[in-house]
Parts: C-alpha cells; structure tokens; sequence
C-alpha cells in the first residue's frame, strides 16, 4: 500500500506540472510580453488558456477509468450491468486505471521526445567533444576576409548609382541581402573577439584531453544501450505472444549486457542504484544535448532556440516540459534495458535439490517456467496495464535504435563545430552585443 500510494502521489504530481503548472506559466509569459502592467488580467488570461490542458487530463483519465480492460462475454447482460460494471472497475482500482492511461499517454510522447532528442543527442554529444571546436582565432580571420568581400561586391554595386541612375530592382534587393549579411559577420566579429580573449575558452584548451577521453567513453556507453536495448527487443519479437499481447514476456531467454550488470551490482549495496541513476542522468544529459543543437521543433516548425544567456523564459519552460517526459519515458527504457533486474528487484526464488535447498535472485533466473515463484514489481504492471501502450513502446524502441544509428552516420561525416555555434544568425535581435561580457568573461 505504501508502494501504491507513493506511485500515486509521484504521477500525479507529474500530471500537475504538464497539465497545470508549465502551461500557466507558459502562457503568463506570453501575456506578460505585452507589457501592458495588468498582472491580474496576465493571470486570468494565462488561466483561461490553461483549461484546455486541464480538459485534455481529464478526458485522459475518464477514458482510463471508465473504458474496461476485460469486458464480460455476456450476450444477455443489460446497458445498466455495463455501466455497473464500469463503476465498480473504477472503484475496486482507486483510479489506478485511470491514472495508468493518462502517465501511459504522456510516456508515449516522452517516447517521440525521446526518439527525436535522446537518440540523437547520443551520438552528437560524444562525437562533438571527440572532434572539439574551430579554433577562435582562425573564425575571426575567414570572418575579416568575408566581411572584405562583401564589403567590396557593395561598393561595385553602389558605384553603378554614381551618376545619378536609379540602381534595378534586382541590385536594391542585392544590397539589401548584403547590407544584412555583413551586419551578421561583424556580429560574428564581436563574438570571436569576446570568445578568444575569455577565459573560458582558454580553460577549455587546456582540458581538451579529458573532453576526448569522455567522449569515448560516452560513445562506448551509447554503444552499450543500443546493443542491449536491440537484445531486449529482438527476444521480444521472437518470444512474446505478438501484437495482441503488447509483446510482453515476463522471462528472457536473449539477455543482454546491462540485464547481467545490474543482478551482479545488487549484491553490493548500493551499486545498482548507482548505475540507474547514472543511466537515468545520462539519458538527460544527452536529452539536452539533443535539444541544444536542434531547438525545440513542432513538427517542420522550430519553435525556439536554446542558446546561452539568449533562450526565451517560454523556451526553457519547453525544454523543462520535454525533459520530464523524457525522464517519464526513461521509466519504460529502464525496463528495456534490464527487464528481468526491473521487473523482480531482489526477489529471490527457491531450488530444492534433494535435502538441500537453495535461494537465488530472480532477476538472475534464465528459465521461464521458474518465474511462477516471482512476483513482479507494481511498477511494471502499471505502466503495462493497456497493451497497445506496450506495443507502441516496442516499435518506438526500434525507431530509437534508427534514429540513433542515422545520427552516429551524420555525426561521424560532420566537421567540427564553430566555436559560436547557434549564437549568432541573421534573425537574432533576442541580446544586445553590449550584454556579451556577462557570457564571455
């Protein structure tokens, strides 16, 4: 019961903060940014937009609640019965049901999150800091003899105005292109000045080694996931029941790296909890790698750019929102990664030989029919309580093995990074230059 109601009491507060609590402060900022002093109109209006999110929760959790997982195969039973029995299915769960739909729902979109960010930033995040940054000073000088050029293709076209023609359509268009492309270089030029005198960047210099040696050790990791998530998945396919089950199997018979880790670590306290959690702070380091190089997109819009001393209060509530549901989604991945350590925990199961008897752990048993000793976790059995949840997780798992395999390819072909890198575009007016010593001491 205890174990109940703090899986309670966690999702629902997770419920709170994406339904309730980001949105209202999203859409506060939003009204705030006309800037017009009413705070009381800014919290009504942001409350107002904020109701259809709470509708949304709660047409989740009545679908949950209210729509039973085994309906009774009785040809004669009245519409009443039905509805009887739906009340009673509810009240007999306290809303687990119900609860399990609306944590299942938002884990699927922590799975796209996931897929979209998470497997990328896998392969980004290692790559980046094997191959490290252009050099500052080298910028700097390409940057002089960009803004050279442009500078002279201006003159030639504004010399052709001299006696007192009117310049074509097509060169006052030219100009325009022009004049805004060198306003973008001599930004370009007053970041490289900033970044190369920093000492920051000097710092960074001078730990280059550490950040190679992280890096192999980030791809091996990576490596690592994807070859025991492709093990769990492929004994999955070919073990489970199929489609109609979820491609649930409650035993292994392809166990993979991390699955024989973990039941090794348990039997010292506290090495398995070091490791999921370690597991657990990767998946959002490299989440937020993800985000930082590719923005925050809905579909084939970018919504916001995640950049240092720049990002929008709206945008980091994004990246907030997004973060938890991929922590969320990371719950189910545990699973895939080591499903028998996370579905049995330190249960132990009995083997009497003879006179003897002996006790091991379940999550190291490698037979199926030895399972019926082991109970698995409440955990499990709520996040897989809807089968075609469980499917989705499946194919989403093999879509996260190719999202990160085509993003390890288009990495290892990439150059290296600028050193400015997302903080200067043609479209930026978000900070002044005058503001740059706060970021570049």
């Amino acid at each position: 019961d205890l174990i109940k109601f703090f899986l309670v009491a966690l999702y629902s507060i997770i419920l709170f903060c994406v339904f309730l609590w980001i949105p209202f402060v999203y859409f506060y900022y939003e009204e705030k940014e006309d800037d017009d002093g009413n705070t009381c109109l800014h919290v009504k209006t942001a409350f107002k937009y904020t109701l259809g999110f709470i509708t949304v929760c709660a047409v989740l959790l009545l679908i949950g609640a209210f729509v039973p997982l085994d309906i009774p195969d009785k040809k004669n039973s009245t519409e009443w019965e039905k509805v009887k029995l739906l009340f009673e299915e509810f009240g007999s769960s306290h809303g687990l049901t119900a609860l399990s739909f609306s944590i299942s729902s938002l884990t699927v979109i922590g799975m796209l999150a996931a897929i979209t960010y998470t497997a990328y930033g896998m392969s980004a995040l290692p790559l980046n800091l094997i191959k490290g940054t252009t050099s500052a000073a080298y910028e700097r000088l390409e940057n002089t003899e960009d803004i050279e050029e442009v500078e002279q293709h201006l003159l030639r076209i504004k010399s052709k105005c001299r006696d007192g023609r009117p310049l074509s359509s097509r060169d006052r268009r030219t100009v325009q292109q022009l004049e805004e492309r060198l306003r973008t270089l001599r930004r370009r030029e007053r970041h490289l000045e900033s970044i190369e005198k920093s000492w920051w960047t000097k710092f960074c210099e001078a730990i280059r080694p550490l950040k190679i040696v992280w890096g192999v050790f980030f791809v091996i990791v990576a490596l690592l996931f994807t070859v025991s998530l492709f093990l769990s998945n492929l004994d999955k396919a070919l073990h489970s029941a199929g489609f109609d089950s979820g491609f649930i199997i409650l035993g292994t018979n392809l166990t993979n790296p991390l699955n024989m880790l973990l039941p090794v670590l348990q039997t010292v306290f506290p090495l398995d909890y070091i490791l999921i959690t370690t597991i657990v702070m990767y998946f959002i380091f490299t989440s937020m790698a993800g985000i930082r190089n590719m923005g925050i997109w809905f579909f084939w819009i970018r919504l916001y750019k995640i950049r240092r001393g720049k990002t929008r209060p709206q945008a980091l509530l994004f990246l907030c929102m997004i973060l938890l549901l991929i922590v969320l989604h990371t719950s189910y991945m545990i699973y895939s990664l080591a499903p028998q350590y996370v579905m049995y925990g330190s249960q132990k199961y009995l083997v009497q030989i003879r006179i003897s008897r002996f006790f091991f752990l379940c999550s190291s048993v490698l037979f199926a029919f030895l399972l019926d000793q082991c109970t698995v976790t409440r955990t499990y059995l709520f996040l897989h309580k809807f089968w075609f949840f469980s499917a989705a997780y499946y194919f989403g798992n093999w879509a996260f093995i190719a999202v990160f395999l085509i993003g390890l390819i288009v990495s290892c072909c990439k150059g290296k990074k600028s050193v400015i890198e997302g903080e200067v575009d043609e479209d930026d007016s978000d900070l002044s230059d005058d503001e740059l010593s706060v970021y570049y001491p």
